[in-house]
């Protein structure tokens, strides 16, 4: 995680060139959306650190997905790795938090056009099918639990099926109760910002009662 210090610091210096987004955050408040600037997510993307982080991250908007590029390592190959992102459909409930994503534009560029990796070999030889990065996510072969179904260019995410949350019955209370009275119905990006679209009381007041009470 960001040191907290500079966390601030760079929000504190991003309002100050920006005094506008004060006004667009309370209009977004009052229509039940959220709003991040993209600069704020280049700047969490730079924080990562770590000998397997991604180097040289890129995040720009692309209305209404995000493109990311950054330089990963695949396998012991290093490649630059592209992509538009298009948050499709989003369910957040008591037993899901599902994301369902189309990956358009994909692109894995070799550092080294030297290599020689099984990888470097593949992308050479361009026997992988891009278009449709879905059919190669659903041949991983160690395919991470959260990765719930993928196709063609759509990959579906559960974050609930992570282990950390599938097995821990306090958090799945925690997640309940939030999501009683407050869910994203939407993500979609402008020129600037990622905006996360919400919906109050998706089960109602009673609902959201029902499922506060048991995680107090």
């Amino acid at each position: 995680m960001p040191d907290k210090k500079a966390m601030v610091e760079a929000a504190g210096g991003y309002l100050k060139r920006h005094p506008e987004e004060l006004l667009r955050a309370m209009k977004n408040a009052a229509g039940l959306r959220f709003g991040v600037p993209i600069d704020a997510l280049r700047w969490l993307a730079g924080q990562v650190k770590g000998r397997k982080a991604p180097k040289d991250v890129n995040v720009e908007a692309v209305p209404p997905g995000i493109r990311a590029s950054a330089i990963v390592d695949l396998a012991g190959t290093s490649v630059r790795a592209a992509a538009t992102v298009f948050i499709e459909r989003v369910h957040l409930g008591s037993d899901e938090l599902r994301f369902e994503l189309r990956l358009k534009d994909v692109k894995l560029e070799l550092t080294d056009p030297g290599a020689d990796t099984p990888v470097a070999t593949l992308l050479k030889s361009g026997a992988l099918d891009l278009s449709k990065p879905g059919n190669l996510a659903a041949f991983m072969p160690k395919r991470p639990p959260m990765l719930v179904d993928a196709h063609d260019d759509v990959i579906v995410l559960d974050v609930m099926k992570h282990p950390k949350l599938a097995d821990n019955a306090k958090a799945q209370r925690v997640i309940e109760a939030i999501t009683a009275i407050v869910t994203v119905k939407g993500i979609e990006t402008d020129r600037e910002h990622l905006d996360v679209l919400l919906s109050a009381f998706p089960r109602g007041v009673a609902g959201a009662v029902a499922a506060v009470r048991p995680a107090l």
